[in-house]
């Protein structure tokens, strides 16, 4: 499933194969268990996303909620976005040198951290990478980097 219309997530879980509900269940349990206080869970973009409320930051540059993490089953992989994780990031090296240290290919875009399974994971580093960074934080650092442009 490369993109869903569900609105709901349990919608979009019900959806899924039971084997490939299991990895997308487990891992949106590790990531609840780290986001930090004012993300909410939803459904944006055809798949599971954690962003900042527009009630809460209503001054984004398309007028949709701020993306933190996201979480999808594509066809062939599963894909978690960790958009603290660009280029260079603190958390993006924390997160490369603890997937070279452990000995794990780590298959990643600008943010995209693609999966075949569960094992193909770092939970405690994932789960520091999404606790590492508060909303205040995010809103931050979003707003220093519109006003580069």
């Amino acid at each position: 499933m490369a993109s869903s219309k569900a609105k709901t997530v349990d919608e979009y879980l019900a959806e899924l194969p039971e084997e490939r509900r299991a990895v997308m269940s487990a891992v949106r349990q590790l990531v609840n268990r780290h986001l930090p206080a004012g993300y909410v869970e939803t459904m944006n973009w055809g798949m599971v996303c954690w962003e900042i409320p527009l009630s809460r930051y209503p001054n984004t540059y398309n007028k949709q909620p701020l993306s933190y993490v996201a979480l999808a089953a594509q066809k062939q992989y599963y894909a978690l976005y960790l958009t603290t994780c660009h280029e260079n990031s603190a958390q993006d090296v924390v997160l490369r040198n603890a997937y070279a240290d452990a000995g794990k290919r780590l298959d990643m875009g600008k943010s995209c951290l693609r999966f075949k399974s569960l094992d193909d994971l770092l939970p405690d580093v994932i789960g520091g990478v999404i606790a590492s960074t508060p909303v205040d934080a995010y809103i931050a650092h979003y707003e220093a980097s519109r006003a580069r442009k």
